[in-house]
């Protein structure tokens, strides 16, 4: 029989992920990227979940997925960022696009933060 997780376990989990994301919030502010929301999901079960929103000084709309490790023995924190996390980014990305006037230049961006800091991802996928 294995060991579920406790709620102490997933409430620790969701601190450190929500550190990763304070910490990443600030970096792409330093780099004069605005704030337009923070954990952007889609109705319903299975839909897809964005970590932040940001506008770029040139208009772009910046879809960004923040991932944390502790260290690289695992590989880095962008290639955990497999295709079905990809499809869930897009899928919340186009939900979210519903709702604007008009379309903006898109990206999709990847943040690692690690012990080091941060490292920013620009363009780490597309939607296609």
């Amino acid at each position: 029989m294995g060991i579920l997780p406790n709620n102490t376990d997933r409430a620790s989990t969701k601190k450190v992920g929500d550190a990763a994301e304070d910490e990443a919030l600030l970096y792409l502010q330093q780099q004069g990227l605005r704030l337009i929301t923070r954990n952007y999901r889609t109705p319903g079960r299975g839909g897809g979940e964005i970590d932040l929103i940001r506008r770029a000084p040139d208009g772009t709309l910046v879809f960004v997925e923040v991932r944390r490790r502790k260290s690289s023995l695992h590989g880095s924190a962008a290639a955990s960022v497999g295709r079905v996390k990809q499809r869930r980014v897009i899928l919340a990305a186009q939900h979210y696009l519903l709702i604007l006037r008009s379309l903006p230049p898109c990206r999709f961006d990847v943040i690692e933060v690690t012990p080091q800091g941060c490292n920013w991802l620009r363009a780490a996928f597309d939607a296609a």
